[in-house]
């Protein structure tokens, strides 16, 4: 058996060479890899082994023994504990910087891509305070009731009063339900014994609306003091339209079960993508930056080139955001997706928004794109926007076997997207270019949205 460079507890010095897709720093001990949180490319810093495996180790950061220029100090005092964030120990230009790096080495890497065009991340004026929707998980520690996101690689919860990226709408709910449970003395869930009451509160708050949903999911249908609960967050939370409950009686890091239900108000808020509306139920997904979530769809439009003329096709249309956003400047869209629940949300939303040219319906896009071909529809343009898994190769069959002009790739992870890209070429469609947009300032993510266009026959 091959001996290891490294081996566990024991403290190396080390460049930083590079990023992974998480915002860890890379370093190299005799070619074998070593992952460093909080390490900066071009640092060199001291680094205890914590875990080795086969190929690779992991280290906590002990010491930098020469800083990057672009290393600044982070705001959240809890940042360090907490495993919400990954880059807030760099300035935000060199955040915006790794992360279209990222996207470059994954093209080059994975796609096997070096002629791609891919435009500077567009960034915000304004990184802080963005997200729409908290999901905080409840816990103990010694004896006390917590809540607060988990500790990096971990099920430890970090207690949290303020979270930096949160709606501050969101941390006041948050705040709120957590004082609640210590004062009523609600049973908080402990997950290893799978024993007690009260599991996670979500919050979500409409950016242009101000509509805020509390949802406080519980391991089984009784909650204790529900009463006097609501009755303390609508006296509490002015811009509170709707209290549901989320039943989650199962062993899973899944957040919500299938069953939830009205404590009080409404069943959904609403928010607005441009002049847009959207109902938002606990299960809907919906973009968590409002900001950027427009400069995001803005974008898809533009590579879509629509005149008002054309046939599009939303292949994961969720709750239908992408394919209601398009439907202002096509003449007829068409959206599938697997969740039956999601697809009667984006009925909903149609109807709610007056647009009776758009058809949503529910099954595997792989099944239903050639039914519609056969049926005579000719997208002009296809847009995907697929879980990070990336398309399967039958989604991006059947796509290509509808022959669109255009197809406009919605990503969360630019990994499959190179790796989607290089597919795709090999069956007719170039990537042109590729517009980075950073939907989740701090952290190691990256939003992308690639264009592909048929490639002109010999």
């Amino acid at each position: 058996m091959q001996k290891l460079p490294v081996t566990k507890g024991q403290v190396i010095e080390l460049m930083i060479t590079g990023h992974a897709h998480d915002g860890a720093g890379v370093g190299k001990v005799e070619g074998f890899t070593v992952f460093v949180p909080l390490a900066v490319q071009g640092e060199t810093v001291r680094a205890r082994i914590t875990q080795v495996k086969k190929t690779y180790a992991k280290a906590v950061l002990e010491e930098i023994v020469s800083a990057h220029p672009d290393r600044t100090r982070p705001l959240c005092p809890i940042y360090e504990q907490c495993g919400g964030c990954q880059l807030q120990h760099l300035s935000y230009e060199a955040q915006l910087k790794q992360k279209r790096q990222q996207v470059m080495d994954h093209f080059m890497r994975i796609g096997g891509m070096t002629d791609v065009v891919i435009h500077p991340v567009l960034g915000m004026d304004e990184p802080w305070r963005y997200r729409n929707k908290a999901q905080v998980p409840f816990g103990w520690i010694n004896g006390r009731a917590v809540a607060g996101f988990y500790a990096s690689g971990s099920h430890e919860i970090v207690d949290m009063e303020s979270c930096l990226i949160q709606h501050s709408a969101n941390d006041q709910a948050v705040a709120k339900v957590k004082e609640l449970a210590r004062k009523l003395k609600i049973p908080i869930y402990d997950e290893v014994k799978h024993r007690g009451v009260l599991r996670h509160v979500m919050v979500r708050t409409g950016y242009h609306t101000g509509e805020m949903m509390v949802v406080l999911v519980t391991n089984g249908e009784h909650l204790p003091h529900k009463k006097e609960l609501v009755r303390e967050l609508v006296d509490s939370l002015p811009q509170l339209k709707s209290v549901m409950q989320n039943i989650n009686t199962k062993r899973t890091n899944v957040v919500l079960g299938e069953k939830s239900r009205v404590l009080w108000g409404e069943n959904v808020i609403h928010d607005k993508i441009g002049d847009v509306v959207f109902a938002i139920s606990p299960h809907s997904f919906f973009q968590v930056n409002p900001v950027q979530t427009k400069v995001l769809y803005d974008q898809v439009v533009r590579y879509a080139q629509l005149s008002g003329e054309e046939t599009v096709i939303d292949a994961y249309c969720g709750i239908g955001t992408i394919a209601l956003y398009l439907a202002k400047k096509a003449r007829r869209v068409y959206g599938v997706e697997i969740v039956p629940q999601a697809i009667q949300d984006a009925k909903e939303n149609a109807g709610l928004n007056h647009m009776n040219h758009v058809h949503f319906e529910v099954g595997r896009a792989e099944e239903v794109m050639p039914r519609w071909l056969r049926e005579g529809i000719r997208p002009d343009v296809i847009v995907v926007d697929p879980p990070r898994k990336g398309c399967g190769p039958a989604t991006l069959d059947a796509a290509v076997g509808m022959d669109p002009e255009r197809l406009v790739y919605v990503s969360c992870n630019s990994a499959t997207l190179a790796r989607d890209a290089k597919y795709l070429k090999e069956r007719g469609y170039q990537v042109t270019e590729v517009q980075p947009v950073d939907m989740f300032p701090h952290t190691g993510h990256v939003e992308c949205v690639a264009c592909f266009v048929k490639k002109e026959e010999n």
